[in-house]
């Protein structure tokens, strides 16, 4: 009889980390042993945006994470319907409105 691992990980979400981080730019560069993203904020009518969370990963981890987004986009998509594709992939206009008193 053969003995079996219970595969079962346990981890841990501090409340901290829980809160997430927002991110509206990712920028993604790579070596030949590993892919790191920035994920940033970029605000409007500020022209200098902080990279808000780094993540380095194998390019191994890396193919896996590809995969298991593009699984959860089309279920999402299965869901609630296309998402649409920006026609720039960051915002290039940084102007709003002008205040007034």
């Amino acid at each position: 009889m053969e003995n079996k691992q219970n595969n079962k990980i346990d981890i841990e979400l501090t409340e901290e980390i829980a809160e997430g981080i927002y991110s509206n730019l990712a920028i993604i560069t790579h070596s030949q042993s590993e892919f790191v993203i920035d994920f940033i904020k970029m605000m409007p009518g500020i022209p200098k945006a902080k990279v808000k969370s780094r993540i380095v990963l194998t390019p191994q981890h890396t193919k896996r994470l590809v995969k298991a987004l593009s699984d959860n986009i089309a279920t999402f998509e299965q869901m609630n319907g296309k998402i649409k594709d920006l026609e720039s992939p960051f915002p290039v206009v940084f102007g709003g409105p002008t205040a007034q008193a």
